[in-house]
């Protein structure tokens, strides 16, 4: 019985598995890749490697084995996700695996706002099956604004849509060290935990900490909907994209992602990693 990573190449993936070798040992951890090549460290470091493709369902039924605790992570292609997240909940429940642990979106399905729409109709999914479940739902990545830095001080700007509206987020890691924890844990069947970070701020409050911390003038613009819309497919953004992005701004400025539990900070057994501190490693970088 194995603890199963799929998307384990990405971003969070492979931040999840850093995690969980820090608490079992590398024999019990499968990671459920597309590429095997992209994941010659993971083998090094021995994971077990499973080749799978969220868009190809018949690999899937190989790359879980009965009795394994499975993390699914979102995928991230907006308009197929949902098929591709029912062919992981097909083959984990053809399988028999013992849990599904999905990384869902803060809010679950009182959350409306368009990203929201296909996290809300993977947990009903996954309810339907009747496998053993925990909901990770997720709040915003800090890195989702300090992945950005290099074209905020160019411009000298933080730009958006949210008003004055707060987020409360917390860095990747911590995300994952939560998916860790439950993961090799006992006690989280049937579970669903509300993450994001200690503290909310709003975008101007950003925007004077980027100030303060690269000695150079930035402020916050905050545009009407439409607008920002504009401006994101501008730079090449793509429309469906755009469209995603003002209308999160739009459920920040309502509130939707302020909301701070302390569930985070209580499954990883420390306070959430501060703005100011994944703020300083971005600008290193």
């Amino acid at each position: 019985m194995s603890i199963v990573v799929t998307g384990a190449t990405g971003q969070l993936g492979r931040l999840v598995i850093d995690e969980l070798l820090e608490r079992v040992p590398a024999d019990r951890i499968a990671a459920v890749v597309r590429d095997a090549d992209k994941a010659a460290d993971l083998a090094a470091r021995g994971v077990e490697l499973r080749t799978a493709d969220y868009n190809s369902p018949e690999t899937l039924k190989a790359a879980f084995h009965p009795g394994d605790t499975v993390l699914l992570i979102s995928s991230n292609d907006l308009h197929g996700r949902v098929a591709q997240h029912t062919a992981v909940i097909d083959a984990a429940k053809e399988a028999g695996v013992a849990r599904l642990v999905y990384t869902g979106i803060l809010g679950g399905p009182e959350a409306d706002f368009l990203l929201a729409d296909a996290h809300r109709d993977t947990e009903e999914l996954i309810l339907a099956s009747g496998l053993p479940y925990t909901f990770l739902r997720n709040g915003w990545y800090t890195e989702n604004y300090t992945g950005r830095l290099d074209t905020v001080l160019e411009h000298g700007a933080v730009v958006g849509s949210a008003r004055e509206g707060r987020v409360a987020t917390a860095a990747r890691r911590d995300y994952a060290a939560a998916a860790a924890v439950v993961l090799a844990g006992d006690g989280h069947e049937n579970a669903a935990y509300e993450l994001s970070g200690d503290r909310a701020w709003t975008l101007a409050e950003y925007a004077a900490e980027v100030a303060k911390r690269s000695g150079k003038e930035i402020v916050y613009t905050d545009l009407p909907a439409e607008d920002f819309r504009a401006l994101l497919t501008g730079t090449g953004m793509p429309a469906d994209f755009a469209e995603i992005f003002a209308d999160v701004d739009d459920a920040i400025s309502r509130g939707r992602l302020a909301l701070t539990t302390g569930d985070l900070a209580r499954l990883i057994g420390r306070p959430t990693t501060p703005l100011t501190v994944t703020l300083a490693e971005a600008l290193k970088v």
